[in-house]
């Protein structure tokens, strides 16, 4: 089982810009998490996903972050300062999508930026949650301008 001071040391670790022994310390606390840790894995898959080098790795940590966050409670993310687990879900969208877009899967990307628009009612509108938002808006147009792209082909 791994604990939130762990997850966060390693995530403090990985910010500070010891990326190599963040990842791994990330992934030892994957490894130790149970099925039944969704919280827990939906941290550490959404910054495992930022420290892959391979955009298909990234998008598949992406998507566990994702799934996992299906099943994470209301106020499963308390203990790690987020108030409400559902105000985390528009950065999952706009992590996933940002991917999906890269990968040129932009009918995908088109549906996670839509669920990260729709998910943003808890946002802020300054500081992390107009950074977040602003993110969305980025992608958003980046996804109509490659729908127009392929559209002309």
């Amino acid at each position: 089982m791994s604990e939130w001071t762990e997850i966060l040391e390693a995530i403090g670790l990985a910010l500070a810009g010891e990326r190599d022994a963040g990842q791994a310390q990330l992934r030892d606390c994957w490894e130790r998490t149970t099925d039944q840790q969704h919280a827990q894995r939906c941290v550490l898959a959404h910054y495992l996903a930022d420290l892959e080098s391979e955009l298909e790795a990234e998008i598949a940590w992406d998507e566990r972050a994702i799934n996992e966050f299906s099943d994470v409670g209301e106020f499963d993310l308390v203990p790690i300062g987020i108030s409400s687990a559902a105000a985390m879900a528009p950065s999952l969208h706009l992590n996933l999508g940002d991917g999906y877009l890269r990968a040129s899967r932009i009918a995908e990307a088109r549906t996670q930026v839509v669920s990260g628009i729709a998910s943003s009612g808890l946002l802020d509108d300054t500081g992390y949650g107009a950074l977040i938002r602003s993110g969305l808006d980025r992608l958003l147009a980046k996804v109509e301008l490659a729908e127009d792209s392929s559209a002309g082909l």
